[in-house]
């Protein structure tokens, strides 16, 4: 799985153009791949690649109501926090996933002193442009 992960990243990652994460710190996050679902009309699947440098993260925030999100830690370690429960720590290889609706409140590189890596999986309303709705 982690090396198909890796495959598709690497592949993805030679067309597509990066996006901005907002309002983060020491982050890159960029759309690898976009591709609309054949058999779910209205749906599209997409992959964002979010980097983290030596202590990044990016600020507490919630994805499109109609986002499914499965993410997945290609390099370092990932600190994770959804709706409230406890703070974990995902290594290389480990993953999560987010309904619609979550809160994702930490999203934290778990390291002052090595880069991270994750792989996070969309499938979102197709007309949906907006990933990241950082908390006001």
């Amino acid at each position: 799985m982690r090396t198909l992960a890796i495959g598709l990243l690497c592949a993805a990652m030679i067309a597509v153009p990066a996006a901005a994460a907002d309002q983060s710190h020491n982050a890159n996050v960029t759309v690898v791949f976009d591709h609309k679902l054949p058999n779910v009309p209205g749906k599209s699947m997409r992959g964002v690649l979010v980097e983290y440098g030596p202590g990044g993260y990016n600020p507490s925030h919630m994805h499109p109501r109609s986002a499914f999100i499965y993410a997945t830690v290609i390099e370092g370690a990932i600190k994770s926090q959804v709706n409230g429960g406890e703070v974990k720590v995902y290594k290389t290889g480990e993953n999560w996933m987010e309904v619609p609706g979550d809160h994702h409140q930490v999203s934290a590189n778990a390291s002052e002193t090595e880069p991270a890596k994750l792989l996070a999986v969309f499938v979102v309303d197709t007309d949906e442009t907006k990933l990241v709705y950082p908390d006001n």
